[in-house]
């Protein structure tokens, strides 16, 4: 893996994994076009790491009222809206970590495939131009009930299948329930701190059962890199969601899955 290489995948993973538009389609792409190998397990927790870092620095504040409002509501029965908030985030990972630990073999071994990517790029980008499109966004966060998380954290569940992408799957399923669109990327991007920590908790574990070489100094670069550009993303994100929508992205999706189509399946 040379430096190129990291640089590019660890910038490409940063940009990609907050945005509604799939990172492991866009992690196809260098490889076919440039035959780069595989970056390896090591690399793949040391992006993780970055963008862990990136989306925990952003919503810092959140994080630490939640987790002081969790601790609060379960040994002093105290219920405030952030130990509520804090609930429906661990409620809203259960989903995804069954899903995970069900189907976790089946997805690896039969559907990390360049036409079942291109095909999940499609089809969640019509998704997210009816959420986009046919829903009213009227509600914020704090209307946010047990079914509804329910219903987001099944979504997010489908993130498992590649090409799906984690973030536009949470927030076209919020969107479609009603809620604005700053709302629902917020809630996504909360929801998103346990499952990255649970799937670098994996990797890690996978890392240490492994016999391949850690080139440290690559590792550090991709993970600096990756959470500078996951940060910086996530701030323009938030700032320009309600100017731009969600269209621009549904139009990229398309593009995107129609180029993997045909010439890459």
């Amino acid at each position: 893996m040379d430096w190129l290489q990291t640089i590019f995948l660890a910038l490409l993973q940063g940009l990609t994994e907050f945005l509604p538009i799939s990172s492991s389609a866009h992690l196809i792409l260098p490889a076919q076009l440039f035959g780069w190998v595989d970056q390896g397990l090591a690399f793949d927790v040391a992006v993780h790491v970055g963008t862990l870092g990136a989306v925990m620095l952003y919503f810092r504040h959140d994080v630490i009222n939640m987790t002081r409002a969790w601790f609060g509501s379960v040994f002093k029965q105290q219920h405030t809206e952030d130990s509520r908030l804090a609930w429906y985030v661990i409620l809203g990972t259960i989903p995804v970590g069954l899903a995970g630990l069900l189907l976790g073999g089946v997805i690896e071994d039969h559907l990390r495939s360049t036409l079942v990517i291109a095909v999940t790029t499609l089809l969640f980008g019509f998704g997210l131009w009816l959420a986009e499109s046919r829903f009213k966004h009227q509600r914020d966060i704090a209307s946010l009930r047990i079914r509804d998380v329910l219903c987001i954290g099944v979504a997010q569940a489908l993130a498992l299948i590649p090409g799906t992408s984690r973030s536009g799957v949470t927030m076209m399923m919020a969107m479609m329930l009603g809620m604005t669109r700053t709302a629902a990327a917020r809630f996504s991007f909360l929801l998103s701190i346990p499952v990255i920590l649970l799937a670098g908790s994996l990797k890690i574990l996978e890392l240490g059962q492994s016999s391949e070489p850690v080139l440290w100094a690559h590792l550090l670069l991709g993970t600096f890199i990756a959470f500078i550009s996951a940060y910086l993303c996530i701030d323009w994100f938030l700032k320009a969601l309600e100017k731009i929508g969600m269209l621009p992205f549904v139009f990229y999706r398309l593009f995107l899955g129609i180029i993997l189509l045909l010439f890459f399946v």
